[in-house]
């Protein structure tokens, strides 16, 4: 492992900690958005994986969540529908494809978040219905785990759109991260897609993460919660863009 690998592993880990710490949200979009452009995409994953989960630990340690199994356990069920089939892409990704897809998602998702308030709330009469739509959410965030530790990505823009109060949609994505990302780090050694050149890898993203993301929790306290999230989401959708502008002449 070179100095520039190194430095691009710990600089992911700390920036994507310390959002995380700060916004409870994002690892996965904070780092990829670093390693995507010097990292192979099954390694890459596999160190965002592993540092989102280590973070979710983290705030679950930290940070008081709710539990609601009756509104989690359609995003859980489909989560687990999901997982098999993003294990089954991630080998398929060539590096030019994988950073297309990270700046695709960043491009779309962040400034979707930036809008949710905007956006029209969906209702459903049947709750049979709600919970089907609920595992689909979580049909897409299983799949996207594998791929990067996107586990929350689109179910929180789900809840967002469901316009679940914050207590709620909180206890279900931290929740349903917690368990997919988990699931898919699990799924990852028992694959065996984390051999031994990846261990000192992994050594790195733990401690870089730790005391960001502890600093991010303390100055969570004195910095407007959506001027932060503002902030970071505008910065992902340029790290997007430059993805984008990166991957696209290699794919033509």
């Amino acid at each position: 492992m070179d100095g520039g690998t190194l430095a691009l592993i710990v600089a992911g880990a700390a920036v994507a900690g310390f959002v995380q710490g700060l916004s409870g949200f994002g690892f996965a979009m904070v780092a990829m958005s670093f390693w995507a452009w010097g990292l192979a995409p099954k390694t890459a994953a596999v160190l965002a994986v592993f540092g989102g989960l280590s973070g979710q630990v983290f705030a679950a340690l930290t940070v008081r969540r709710g539990f609601d199994l009756p509104l989690l356990a359609p995003f859980i069920a489909g989560g687990l529908l999901g997982i098999p089939l993003g294990l089954w892409l991630l080998p398929r990704f060539e590096p030019a494809v994988f950073r297309a897809f990270v700046g695709a998602l960043l491009v779309i998702w962040c400034p979707a978040m930036l809008l949710a308030g905007r956006l029209p709330r969906i209702q459903f009469r049947h709750r049979f219905v709600q919970r089907a739509a609920d595992g689909l959410a979580g049909v897409a965030g299983g799949l996207m785990g594998p791929l990067g530790g996107f586990t929350g990505a689109l179910p929180t823009l789900w809840c967002t759109l469901r316009n679940l109060p914050k207590e709620q949609q909180r206890a279900v994505i931290q929740n349903f991260n917690l368990a997919m990302l988990a699931l898919t780090m699990a799924s990852y050694l028992a694959a065996g897609q984390v051999g031994r050149e990846l261990w000192p890898q992994l050594a790195l993203v733990l401690p870089a993460l730790l005391l960001p993301a502890w600093l991010g929790t303390r100055v969570y306290l004195g910095i407007s919660d959506k001027a932060f999230r503002s902030v970071v989401l505008g910065l992902l959708t340029v790290s997007g863009i430059a993805l984008l502008a990166a991957a696209l002449p290699q794919l033509l």
